[in-house]
């Protein structure tokens, strides 16, 4: 079946069995085709550490984080660690990284989340530098990072940076300092209304920013089961403030009214509309049973760039 999409495929890597059953899943991934690997920084491996041995056991597929939180990592140890799976990697990895919400950075890690633009805007006027071999000293208003030297990783050329942004002030900062977005939780709708005309605009003069989105996705002859799966399992996201407001915006109540969800045609119909929206890649987040999880890796594979 012939490719027909402007868009590249990557696949959300399920992070709950053990490290070798990972490995064994994304090189199976890459040889139906898929593009890319990403890893979520959540409660369970550490994202980082998980892609390095994913980077080292299975080439010639791409590894990127979606997301790691910058409030859990000075700017000095998110270099260290992004450039260290670039090395192993041997280059094929992209750094995602974003803010969190204010229940996990008040609640759960002790930290403020006052001025979070700010933070963000600062951390990576560190961090970029870093990356990039330079010897940074940063005192801002609330991120201060100094460096003595470049940091002493061989074989590390600096990595591609998307930045989670959804807000406008998010999309602003990420395309004039970072290469691109990743998204999360965000319908077609607002992917070509929102998402990409402000990114683009604040990247004018630089390079194109990637448009990396992320949404659950299922090939079934249920749908009705799947969309209940999907509101079960994700029900946390329309009650973060960032996330419900992209579901208003699309006019949406729930995470199903975002995902694909539908036959084989229903999902690529539904992938042509974010490549037409302006998407440049998209993670695939499967949700579903064996059988449809299984149906909907050969439904994207088939169409994986």
């Amino acid at each position: 079946m012939p490719n027909v999409l402007d868009v590249r495929i990557g696949v959300l890597i399920d992070q709950r069995p053990p490290v070798g059953d990972i490995c064994a899943h994304v090189a199976g991934l890459r040889d139906r085709g898929f593009t890319s690997a990403w890893a979520s920084q959540v409660f369970g491996y550490d994202a980082f550490t998980l892609l390095a041995v994913v980077g080292e056991k299975v080439p010639a597929v791409e590894l990127g984080t979606a997301v790691v939180p910058v409030q859990s990592r000075l700017p000095q140890v998110m270099a260290q660690q992004a450039l260290t799976v670039q090395a192993v990697s041997g280059g094929r990895f992209t750094l995602g990284i974003g803010l969190s919400h204010r229940p996990v950075v008040e609640g759960l890690w002790g930290l403020s989340f006052e001025r979070p633009v700010r933070y963000l805007r600062e951390y990576l006027e560190a961090l970029l530098p870093m990356l990039r071999g330079q010897v940074v000293d940063h005192e801002g208003e609330v991120v201060t990072a100094r460096t003595l030297g470049p940091l002493e990783i061989p074989d590390a050329p600096p990595p591609s940076v998307v930045v989670a942004a959804l807000g406008p002030e998010m999309l602003r900062l990420a395309g004039s300092l970072a290469d691109g977005t990743v998204t999360w939780m965000t319908g077609t709708k607002t992917v070509a209304s929102h998402i990409v005309p402000t990114i683009t605009q604040a990247a004018a003069g630089r390079r194109p920013p990637r448009v990396v989105v992320s949404l659950p996705v299922v090939v079934t002859s249920d749908a009705e089961r799947a969309r209940k799966r999907i509101d079960d399992a994700l029900a946390i996201y329309p009650t973060l403030p960032s996330y419900r407001a992209m579901l208003d915006r699309e006019g949406a109540s729930s995470p199903s009214d975002v995902s694909l969800v539908g036959d084989d045609a229903g999902v690529l119909h539904g992938l042509e509309r974010l490549a037409d929206a302006g998407a440049t890649e998209f993670v695939a987040s499967v949700i579903g049973d064996y059988e449809e999880r299984q149906r909907t890796a050969a439904v994207l594979s088939a169409y994986a760039s």
